[in-house]
């Protein structure tokens, strides 16, 4: 039993799951309403549950993680009490509740348990110490009915009786049981199952299994990376088979006269054995009937088998089943718990399997595909998206634990919502879903199903460059004057379908208003600027709305509504979902509108409540109240865009709608079709704390100076007002400096540089657009060239284009500034090749989603293979009347389009059969060739980023990480297999595997955790550990119940934790919450995520402080195989890796492997960095330590001095670093005359060795050339560097770069502090910097030297000396002595040997042991 108990203790309850959502369940049934929720909720078998691992590791982690639970009391006081349980089947097992729980969280515990996974439909009773019995209602907490906290409380499962819902999520649960397919193993986990039962059959564990350290391929990754796109897929792991098939007999329904007795379903079963059953599922029990052939037979069979389970019954009826059932839970038991955890929003895979899996029978699976509709259940009412969401607003949160209820409800619903909005957007797309305005042109189309609105958006900068060309080719003005004014209807039509208005009369009539205001406006503009400057529902507008709705919903108004909200790209077409507003579906609502304009600012409408609630966000926001003026003259105080639209819906709630301008618009985009051009909000906020500081360094000089100094007042006050009036000035400034430091009076104005009309003195207005355009020029003259400096110096790490994009949102800066990032690094080949080829893969991108838009549904496989082959090798279209000036004709034909249906502009949305049908006749994927997809890109890459594409632009797309990039961007599904991306036409129509959905969404993130973590990592930064600790775990906990496990956050936070127990010592407890973060990056990220690379990378160094080196480098091989797949084998990150690898071969005495890497780290470094960064020295210094393992103390001082060289230049002489160097090269110049000293003695070498050294120099004539390489010294222009604090020391520990993630994300700053603080404090913590700071003095060290033996290692009473030398490798002490010699021509040396060498190996390992024994 005592395994049973500990499991359950394990199921401690995170309770993450028994969210809102399922207010539509039948009491009675306890599997969620579609049971992949179910799946998803899995989370509870959190926190704490790797334990089950961890406690043959390390009693250590047990106490910290009881640590952990001591601090998680003061967030909402988290304390567990053990109740039995006892099951339906009778065992007993131990549950550990918290009193807040609720009874749909015990449910959750139950549904994880192994022994009672596969039962669905139970009671609860709970029977309390004084012999008392209670029924528990679903929704019930345990506190509301009796106190467990005194003990003595049971809970007993009673079986329910069954209805239609909950037989058939029954039958469903126990299928899903049976397939392993919802287990994600890690190949981590595997990894590290594979090395025990190797440590296991190896007799004597310790020497023998140490040599036999494979020599891992990592190198091959780099050279052909194309090659290694199979090994990234593992093959699914192994089905172990329970049954031939379950499937719903077609003896159903029931008839009637046997309904009346209790029969609900019948199922028809095929064992393993080859017997075939037919089952009947009563409202009590499962039983096997006797029906042969085709004719129900509704009683017993004679061998009367029934069970209130059907997994129960199949148990009876075959021992195959049996036994293969009880294999599976062992196996789901075994796993880690996070790999049960369905994720509820997983990332699309750009690979598929090859060669592609046989597709088997599987009746399951084509029922579920036949019965579920786009997203919404048969049967069952629908959920209402929107009142689940706003009443989950509503929820209290004024203590913790009510936070953390009511953002996990949020969360949960939202997520629910997306998914449902996918499969909704998919049904739309396919024409599944009629729309519900069928009499309107089919640009107008809007569509309702399973409660949740849809809508289209276009993509505006495609039709940009189409009317670019099309004003080159002299068409006439006129012709796209009459395109614009249909245009301009479809999409305000779009826009206030989305916002609410489908009644067509009212949107005509919006159109021509919005037309004429845009006329007033810009009367000398030529039509086609209106075109895009008029309001439609572009992708643009349709992102910002986005963000506009996610700034809103966090400022979290009380009384201040948004729409839930999500947009889904797929088969080209961007369709943007939201939940219905209340009562908007029925009938006309005009009076509705009571805040901001429906007519682009005609008509005002302003309410005083509304007003109030918007002004209390607009505080959040940095949005100034301010005054418009509407069509007649009218003047309206707003504090939001005008277009927004303030509705209150049937509800009675105040609703925010169209938040396309949340943030103003970017001062530095003002030309026509850049409207929504606007500032991101990290960049508001930056730039109002940077204000704020530049105040707060003013206010310290004096409020009197301040009011007396005018000039100096207007200085401090510019943010707000121009120097027009000194005098007024003088006032506002006193009145601004009276006020806090905060940073919330600098507001600004939505409505400047837009063609609405502003109110109030030309001062006031002249003072707002002075404010945007210092907000403006603050992103090009400080964030930009920072951000520039910050990749330079590799403070910012960006691996592919995913997570490039991230670096510049995080650093507040839009992605159309890419190209001046790009001229910005073009000295640094990697950077200016991520940013460039970033470019090239968006502009593709819309250019092959124009071309997927107008792709027949057949056509759809042979479309994408011909684009990528035309994109990625050179095609020729493949249309017979392909004229030479294909782009021409191409512009031509999409005008054409437009004009042939006066009801379908040009925007690619021929996707309906009518009129588009003439044009389709020749499939237009057809008409594309390599020049047209390569001269569509430059141009479009010119207008949108203003960027010049370099010559070489297609030769340098012809890499496996712009296929990735591509694919990722689009939904793409590719086969796994070799590409030769050399040949003409590389794809193949079979390679094109799937088309997925790519979604953005606004689920919301849990602010209170995100506070937690911040706070944590400038603890860590100060050596704080045990507070660093504390937070992290509490942030990990509020998460865990938050969102459950799968989620990035979830992921960040085990990141740290692993940091820190790293930083303490403990490597055990770091690996286990570095493989939780690995886990949970595999799968919310994706397997090939740069994170994921790290996290493998991580695993790895830990893995190696435990000296389990073998296990180390397989991780490593995976962390290079999958850089190698997002970066591409040219980034510095793979050169930090092969530092990394060398220094763990180089810790098993394998030299020579450990220099192969180091020289290609080395070679990496200086052509992408160049010879003067600090990253190549890092490259010498590692480099110098290896040599002097080896005993070639001469190299190993010419190394270390180069690396000096750099540091002088790069740090200057007073950097800690620059004087480690110093001390390194004296210790080596020592090293160097003392052997020369003992070889003066006459200690000469064996000539064995010596002549097994010239062999292994003959067998690798690379090393000879890679040494003398290294000799020859290196000049040359460095790039300008300023410090990466951690490098040169990461390298010495082996520890790779902490990555840069937006603003300061994986702590670099930390590391280097950390030591310092700690090293102060006392505390037990790696050297970073190895001869200064925590390490024995000087003269110290030459002693160890000379006798061979550290200090740390007598201690820890292990003998470096001997444990190096058991590895065998004495060959390595005459192969620097051979090289010494071909390098430098001094013959008369030769190292004494090993045992000093390799006795003063890389501090590291003799650190690590020290800690062990600690």
């Amino acid at each position: 039993m005592a395994g049973k108990s500990n499991k359950g203790r394990n199921r401690r309850g995170a309770h993450a799951t028994a969210h809102s959502s399922e207010s539509v369940v039948s009491p009675d049934a306890p599997v969620k309403d579609n049971s992949s929720a179910s799946e998803s909720t899995k989370a509870d078998s959190n926190g704490v549950s790797t334990l089950d691992e961890s406690t043959n590791v390390t009693p250590e982690v047990k106490e910290s993680e009881t640590a952990n639970s001591a601090s998680q009391q003061k967030q909402g006081d988290l304390h567990l009490y053990p109740v039995s349980v006892k099951t339906q089947s009778g065992e007993k097992l131990e549950l550990q509740l918290n009193p807040g729980d609720s009874v749909m969280d015990i449910r959750q515990f139950l549904l994880d348990a192994p022994e009672t996974c596969y039962f669905t439909c139970y009671d609860l009773l709970l029977h309390t110490k004084d012999g008392s019995t209670q029924h528990l209602e679903d929704y019930n907490e345990i506190s509301e009915v009796a106190d467990i906290t005194t003990g003595g409380c049971s809970l007993e499962m009673v079986p329910a009786l069954y209805d239609d819902r909950s037989i058939r999520a029954h039958v469903h649960r126990t299928r899903e049981l049976l397939s392993l397919s919802t287990l994600h193993s890690s190949l981590s986990t595997s990894l590290a199952l594979q090395y025990e039962t190797a440590q296991n059959k190896a007799s004597s564990p310790g020497d023998t299994a140490k040599t036999e350290v494979p020599e891992l391929d990592g190198l091959g990754f780099m050279e052909d990376v194309a090659g290694s796109l199979s090994n990234l897929l593992l093959s699914s792991s192994k089905e172990i088979k329970c049954v031939e098939s379950i499937v719903f007999s077609s003896f159903n329904p029931a008839p009637s006269y046997r309904r009346l007795v209790g029969d609900l379903i019948y199922l028809d079963v095929v064992t393993l054995e080859g017997n075939k059953f037919c089952i009947t599922g009563t409202t009590k029990t499962f039983y096997v009937n006797s029906s042969t052939g085709n004719t129900l037979d509704p009683r017993p069979s004679k061998t009367n088998f029934e069970a209130t389970t059907l997994a129960g019954l199949l148990q009876k009826i075959s021992p195959k089943f049996k036994k293969a059932f009880r294999e599976i839970l062992e196996w789901r038991a075994s796993a880690h718990p996070f790999e049960n955890v369905q994720s509820l929003l997983p990332p699309n895979s750009w690979l598929g399997l090859y060669p592609v899996p046989d597709h088997k029978r599987d009746a399951a699976r084509a029922e579920d595909a036949l019965t579920l509709s786009y997203g919404s259940e048969l049967i069952g009412m629908q959920r209402d998206w929107n009142e689940e969401l706003q009443s989950c607003r509503e929820f209290p949160h004024s203590t913790p634990q009510e936070r953390i209820l009511r953002d996990r409800a949020l969360y949960k619903v939202t997520s629910d919502f997306v998914d449902a909005a996918i499969s909704g957007a998919i049904g739309v797309i396919g024409r599944c879903i009629p729309p519900i305005n069928p009499t309107d042109p089919e640009c107008f189309h809007m569509y309702v199903h399973n409660n949740i609105f849809f809508s289209f958006a276009v993509d505006a900068d495609l039709e940009q460059l189409s009317k670019k060309r099309a004003s080159n080719a002299n068409l006439k003005v006129e012709s796209s004057s009459s395109l614009n004014s249909s245009s301009d209807k479809a999409s305000s039509c779009l826009l206030h379908g989305e916002s609410g208005t489908p009644n067509g009369e009212k949107c005509e009539g919006s159109t021509t208003g919005e037309h004429d205001s845009s006329m007033e406006v810009a009367s000398d503009v030529s039509a086609e600027t209106q075109l895009t400057e008029s309001e439609q529902a572009t992708y643009a507008s349709a992102n910002n709305d986005l963000k506009g709705t996610k700034a809103y919903q966090e400022a979290d108004v009380s009384g201040l509504y948004n729409l839930a909200m999500a947009i889904i790209d797929y088969r080209g077409h961007r369709v943007v979902a939201q939940s219905v507003l209340p009562g908007i579906l029925q009938g006309d609502k005009s009076d509705s509108l009571l805040y901001g304009s429906v007519d682009n600012g005609k008509k005002i409408c302003w309410n005083e409540d509304f007003h109030s609630k918007v002004l209390e966000a607009a505080k959040h926001l940095h949005l100034k109240e301010h005054t418009v003026l509407d069509g007649s003259g009218n003047a309206f105080k707003l504090a939001a865009p005008v277009e927004c639209k303030g509705i209150v819906g049937s509800d009675d709630r105040h609703y925010l709608l169209d938040l396309m301008r949340v943030t103003p618009r970017d001062a530095n985009f003002t030309g026509p079709g850049s409207r929504f051009c606007i500032l991101r909000p990290e960049l508001i906020t930056a730039f109002c704390q940077a204000q704020a500081a530049e105040r707060s360094k003013y206010k310290s000089e004096g409020d009197a100076q301040a009011t007396t100094d005018s000039s100096e007042a207007s200085d401090v006050a510019k943010q707000d007002i121009t120097k027009d009036g000194k005098d007024e000035n003088v006032k506002d400034c006193a009145s601004l400096l009276a006020q806090t430091e905060s940073y919330d009076e600098i507001l600004f104005n939505p409505n400047v540089f837009t063609e609405f009309k502003l109110a109030g003195s030309q001062e006031e207005i002249a003072a707002d657009e002075e404010n945007v355009r210092k907000g403006s020029s603050y992103l090009t003259d400080v964030v930009l060239p920072k951000f520039v400096q910050d990749l330079c110096t590799l403070e910012v790490s960006p691996m592919d284009g995913q997570t490039l994009t991230e670096a510049l949102h995080a650093h507040g800066i839009n992605v159309r500034y890419i190209g001046k990032v790009a001229d910005g690094t073009k000295h640094l080949p990697h950077l200016w090749d991520l940013c460039s080829n970033e470019i090239v893969v968006r502009s593709a991108k819309h250019i092959l989603k124009d071309v997927l838009r107008n792709t027949e549904d057949h056509d759809f496989g042979p479309a994408v293979s011909h684009f990528f082959n035309c994109f990625f090798g050179s095609c020729q279209a493949v249309g017979a009347k392909v004229a030479a000036n294909t782009i021409q004709s191409r512009t031509h034909r999409k005008d054409q389009g437009g004009h042939q249906s006066p009801g379908k502009p040009s925007r690619g949305q021929g996707r309906w059969k009518g009129g588009a049908s003439a044009r389709k006749n020749q499939s237009s994927f057809m008409n594309v060739s390599s020049e047209t997809v390569w001269s569509d890109v430059q141009e479009f890459a010119k207008l949108k980023y203003q960027f010049e594409l370099p010559e070489d632009a297609r030769s340098r797309v012809k890499k496996i990480s712009v296929i990735r990039n591509l694919c990722q961007k689009v939904g793409i599904n590719v086969a796994a297999r070799k590409y030769d991306l050399n040949s003409s036409a590389p794809f193949q129509t079979s390679d094109i595997l799937n088309l997925q959905p790519v979604v953005k969404n606004s689920v919301p993130i849990c602010s209170e955790a995100k506070d937690l973590v911040e706070t944590g990592k400038i603890q860590l930064a100060e050596g704080m550990l045990s507070e660093a600790y504390t937070l992290f775990s509490e942030a990990f906990a509020i998460l865990q119940q938050v969102t459950g496990p799968m989620h990035r956050e979830v992921a960040n936070c085990c990141r740290y934790l692993a940091m820190v127990l790293y930083h303490a010592g403990d490597m055990a407890g770091a690996i286990m919450q570095q493989h939780k973060e690995l886990i949970i990056n595999e799968r919310c990220l994706g397997l090939d995520h740069p994170d994921t690379a790290h996290s493998y990378g991580n695993m790895a160094l830990f893995y190696h402080g435990l000296n389990q080196t073998e296990l180390a480098l397989r991780h490593m091989s995976r962390a290079l195989l999958l850089l190698s797949l997002s970066s591409g084998p040219d980034h510095p990150d793979v050169a930090a890796t092969f530092i990394n690898v060398a220094m763990m071969y180089q810790d098993i005495g394998k030299m020579n492997t450990a220099l192969r890497y180091l020289q290609e780290a080395l070679k990496k470094n200086e052509r992408l960095l160049g010879e003067e960064h600090i990253q190549t020295a890092v490259c010498y210094h590692a480099l110098a330590i290896a040599f002097n393992c080896m005993g070639a103390f001469k190299l190993s001082h010419q190394h270390e001095k180069k690396t000096y060289d750099i540091l002088v230049k790069q740090l200057g002489e007073e950097d800690s670093r620059t004087r480690d160097s110093q001390n390194w090269m004296k210790t080596f110049k020592m090293r160097e005359l003392q052997m020369n000293a003992q070889k003066q003695k006459g200690q000469a070498l064996d000539a064995a060795s010596t002549q097994k050294a010239i062999d292994i120099l003959k067998a690798h004539p690379d090393l000879i050339h890679a040494f003398q390489a290294a000799a020859a010294s290196g000049g040359g222009s460095g790039s300008s560097g300023a410090s990466v604090n951690k490098s040169l020391n990461a390298a010495i520990i082996g520890e790779t770069l902490p990555r840069g993630r937006g603003v300061d994300e994986r702590a670099a700053r930390a590391a280097a502090e950390v030591r310092k603080k700690a090293v102060a404090r006392g505390l037990l913590i790696r050297p970073h910097s190895v001869p200064v700071q925590a390490f024995p003095p000087f003269t110290q060290l030459l002693n160890i030297f000379n006798t061979g033996m550290t200090p740390d290692a007598v201690d820890s009473g292990e003998t470096n000396g001997t444990n190096s030398e058991a590895n065998g490798h004495p060959s390595n002490g005459p192969v620097d002595s051979k090289n010494e010699q071909l390098t430098s021509g001094q013959e008369d040396q030769t190292p004494v040997g090993l045992r000093i060498g390799l006795a003063s190996q890389d501090a590291k390992k003799q650190k690590a042991k020290a800690k062990v024994a600690a």
